[in-house]
């Protein structure tokens, strides 16, 4: 009896970044519901989450590459919490399943400024998902960033706000 194996991977089938983002969700939960299968959510899924913008990529640059997929149905960009400016993700929203699966398969890992954008199924945009949830209003992932990165805004914000207290420290030494 010989098996089959399938050596392309599912593209409605959700990925490792929602797997544990619901499996924290799942242990922070106080109640014994049952919590249904991820994938029950992605199934028919036509919004995608998109990761890695650059914080000056447009709406404009991001529909005009995205509507090579499909009619887009909404786009929401990613604002940090407190500034109302973007940092760095946003959510595109299809009306089919299948624009959001070509998606998928044809731009995920492409460039945009310069950026290798990331996208994943998303089981669907609720109002308050668009602003970041990090401690100082933007993406956590931003905050203790120790690289410059010209597209993100530079260091991180944890990374920044230090280096300032030192260069004041230094300042006030002399």
């Amino acid at each position: 009896m010989s098996r089959h194996y399938n050596t392309v991977e599912r593209l409605d089938r959700p990925s490792a970044y929602y797997q544990s983002k619901n499996k924290r969700r799942r242990y922070n939960d106080r109640d014994d519901e049952k919590h249904e299968d991820p994938t029950d959510n992605l199934r028919n899924a036509t919004t995608l989450y998109v990761g890695n913008l650059s914080f000056y990529t447009t709406e404009e640059q991001i529909h005009e590459l995205f509507a090579k997929c499909g009619e887009i149905k909404r786009l929401v960009m990613g604002l940090d919490r407190f500034q109302k400016t973007p940092c760095g993700f946003c959510f595109v929203e299809y009306y089919t399943h299948q624009d959001a699966l070509d998606c998928l398969k044809y731009i995920g890992g492409t460039k945009l400024d310069e950026r290798i954008i990331r996208t994943d199924l998303d089981p669907g945009f609720q109002e308050g998902r668009q602003y970041g949830r990090g401690k100082s209003g933007g993406q956590v992932r931003d905050e203790y960033r120790e690289e410059y990165d010209p597209g993100r805004g530079g260091y991180g914000r944890s990374v920044a706000d230090q280096r300032r207290r030192e260069e004041e420290e230094y300042g006030k030494g002399r």
